[in-house]
């Protein structure tokens, strides 16, 4: 390939990045494919043609339509409360240096600790239902919200708070014209990490916790050997997560107006 024709393919995918991602995805699919008929065992990979073919066993069935209508219910419910936990917590530490001196060494070491070895005490605590797996899911979600929240307000510099009480500036002016918009990128990139985290904490609680859920369904299709129902019901869960992602996208680029490239 000439040097003026990989200049116009680079032009090409730098005017139209969506049309870029697609092909990349197309290419990934077909190898998907071709190594899933004729490379890849079919006891533990299916190729996406077989994975479609499946999505009309995963909606026929209702036991597993309200194991995810249910965990998507945990997991809006889950992350909810980890955005407004990790918020309450965040500001007032991230604010005050004497908070944040003693409190932040605390997060950090109950962030370390592995979730999966309290999951008992939530059983103890909760019981096998939904509160167990809701709970679960703050645990995984709210430390990235807390840490990201308490970098944000760490970015917030002091000439500008002296600059707006020098103006006369109220407190709740300059919590929402200074302090909020340093912390809104931060949160935001939060709420991603933590909807991941209350994602997963969701799954494992339905993995070890309840005889029903999405997690028994997964790891029920993983031991009967059926990998076009499992990859078919993970593609679902990626879907639900994408479109939670897009939801806190398009509010980011709403609370960001301010920001000259629009994101």
């Amino acid at each position: 390939m000439s040097a003026r024709s990989r200049r116009g393919l680079r032009e090409i995918a730098l005017a139209r990045p969506g049309l870029c991602r697609f092909g990349v995805i197309a290419l990934l699919f077909l190898a998907w494919e071709v190594a899933g008929r004729g490379i890849l065992d079919p006891d533990f990979v299916s190729p996406p043609s077989k994975v479609l073919m499946a999505f009309p066993e995963i909606f026929g069935e209702p036991a597993i339509v309200m194991a995810l209508l249910a965990s998507f219910f945990e997991l809006a419910a889950s992350f909810v409360i980890a955005l407004v936990a990790g918020v309450l917590i965040g500001l007032p530490v991230g604010l005050n240096k004497f908070a944040l001196r003693g409190a932040l060494p605390l997060i950090l070491l109950a962030w370390s600790i592995p979730q999966v070895t309290i999951l008992p005490l939530f059983i103890l605590y909760f019981g096998i239902g939904p509160a167990a797996k809701i709970a679960f899911g703050v645990t995984h979600g709210v430390f990235p919200i807390i840490l990201n929240v308490i970098a944000g307000v760490q970015t917030v510099e002091e000439a500008h708070l002296r600059a707006a009480r020098s103006m006369g500036a109220s407190r709740f002016q300059m919590f929402h014209r200074v302090v909020l918009p340093h912390v809104t990128p931060g949160l935001f990139a939060g709420m991603r990490l933590g909807m991941s985290g209350c994602l997963l904490g969701v799954l494992l609680a339905e993995l070890y916790v309840s005889s029903g859920g999405v997690g028994q369904y997964t790891k029920l299709f993983a031991e009967t050997f059926n990998p076009s129902a499992l990859l078919a019901l993970v593609s679902i869960l990626a879907a639900m997560a994408i479109g939670m992602n897009e939801i806190v996208r398009g509010a980011e680029r709403r609370a960001s107006f301010w920001r000259a490239d629009g994101r």
